[in-house]
């Protein structure tokens, strides 16, 4: 049940480059009355950390509260930025939780969480990209999808990417691949776009930008 409410989900689509890690997500605008600006589906965890999602998106906030929570608690107590593996672990450990009760305390969580998720991240060991599904299981991978249309999606990314990929050339691949996938037109709206840099650190990416890149595909 927990998977196919992945499979369902929006496509979402990361990709490691030397320079930094990029996600992309499509957003579905069910209604012209829906305000596309109030659908999140990349979220900041720390300055040199954030996360896209597919899936239930509640349960999503859930694990990226707890992820931010870790992540500052690491920061006030060593005084240096969390890993990027270490927050993903945390993440998961939290999926593992489902049905236990703590000091006596009701149960925190009935059943598994509905979503899988992209932690992008910066680092000692440079850009990272980490995929997390509902199992607490996580795998650092170069590029992947998720979502509905992953398979298409993963196949796409096997094709196009390599390891002198720049930036900017990862922004192009990502809204590509989100193209052949997505039912809609892709423009402006129903897509979103952030990176994570050395230099930057996690930014999600504005409007201007967004359509500068859709215009360069």
């Amino acid at each position: 049940m927990f998977n196919r409410a992945i499979k369902l989900g929006s496509t979402t689509v990361g990709v490691r480059t030397p320079e930094g890690v990029v996600l992309a997500v499509e957003k579905r605008v069910q209604s012209p009355l829906l305000e596309s600006s109030s659908i999140e589906k990349i979220m900041e965890i720390d300055t040199h950390l954030g996360c896209a999602m597919s899936g239930l998106t509640a349960d999503a906030r859930t694990m990226i509260d707890h992820a931010r929570v870790t992540a500052q608690n690491h920061a006030f107590t060593y005084d240096e930025r969390i890993k990027v593996e270490s927050v993903t672990q945390a993440v998961c450990d939290l999926a593992l939780r489902f049905g236990e009760s703590v000091h006596d305390e009701e149960a925190m969580m009935s059943r598994p969480f509905g979503v899988a998720l992209l932690i992008a991240g910066i680092d000692e060991l440079g850009p990272q990209l980490y995929h997390t599904d509902p199992s607490g299981t996580f795998v650092r991978y170069d590029a992947k999808a998720i979502g509905s249309g992953s398979e298409a999606a993963q196949s796409e990314l096997q094709d196009k990417w390599h390891t002198q990929m720049t930036l900017r050339e990862a922004h192009i691949l990502n809204l590509r691949v989100l193209k052949q996938v997505m039912e809609e037109k892709l423009d402006h709206h129903n897509v979103q776009l952030a990176q994570v840099t050395q230099s930057s650190g996690f930014e999600i990416l504005d409007e201007t930008r967004l359509k500068d890149l859709i215009e360069a595909m």
